[in-house]
């Protein structure tokens, strides 16, 4: 599974929250001194790495499980701009009409050589 993180990591994280909860129900009533209340900083940029590292390494795992598939999810393709994912692909560009295939066939490029 991708998605699975281990318990330790989960556990983590709902420890953190449940310290950022006690610390805010403490600045609402008051029973919270100065240091509690530079203490919800600390823990809430905890928290963001924790889920940093979490979804990191879901989108890392994912991206290893598509390598190579030919269908892939929007959020693992190339960004690239907006007009140059809607520019032809190589293939399409090189499909040509019956009749050009055959006007090239019978008037191919002439090859010519000055005689000195």
């Amino acid at each position: 599974k991708f998605n699975s993180f281990s318990d330790e990591v989960q556990k983590q994280l709902s420890d953190l929250r449940q310290e950022l909860n006690t610390l805010r129900v403490g600045k609402v009533t008051g029973s919270g001194g100065a240091q509690k209340l530079g203490k919800i900083r600390n823990v809430r940029k905890s928290i963001a790495r924790v889920l940093i590292v979490r979804n990191q390494t879901t989108k890392d795992n994912l991206r290893k499980l598509y390598h190579g598939k030919k269908y892939k999810p929007k959020d693992l393709r190339k960004r690239k701009t907006r007009a140059i994912r809607r520019l032809f692909t190589p293939k399409e560009n090189s499909v040509q009409l019956r009749k050009v295939q055959r006007r090239q066939w019978a008037f191919p490029q002439r090859i010519y050589a000055v005689k000195a």
